[in-house]
């Protein structure tokens, strides 16, 4: 009987973290504070990011439209998805996003850290939603 226990504790266990892993990530709640904080002053309509590509990130309409040349995320796949690929540098590493800045003291153009990063890949992962 008591393997049997031990087998139910273990799937319960398996279980729980498995819905713990599959927790939603939300576009208004995760994602656009990290946007707002980390991008939003080059890439506002009229920073350096915005006139160099085109990229504006004043809302999910603008995120998702991408840049001049293109979009920046297709949902479902952060691995095809630019905006993941740039912040995570994956990329050519003159191409750093946030721009490396060694003059900023307040450490806004640093790069994200490695859960901003990870929540942005889960919720494109999850299919990019406007949630």
């Amino acid at each position: 009987m008591r393997p049997s226990i031990n087998k139910a504790i273990f799937t319960l266990a398996l279980a729980a973290v498995a819905a713990g892993c599959s927790q939603q990530v939300s576009y208004e709640k995760d994602v656009l504070p990290i946007l707002q904080n980390r991008c939003q002053s080059c890439h506002d309509g009229k920073g350096e990011g915005s006139q160099a590509s085109g990229f504006v990130l004043m809302t999910y309409d603008d995120l998702m439209q991408g840049t001049q040349y293109g979009p920046v995320v297709v949902p479902g796949e952060s691995l095809s998805s630019t905006l993941f690929l740039m912040v995570d540098h994956r990329v050519d590493p003159k191409i750093h996003m946030p721009p490396h800045q060694e003059s900023d003291a307040e450490g806004q153009f640093a790069s994200l850290s490695r859960d901003e990063i990870e929540t942005i890949r889960t919720w494109i992962d999850q299919g990019a939603k406007n949630n």
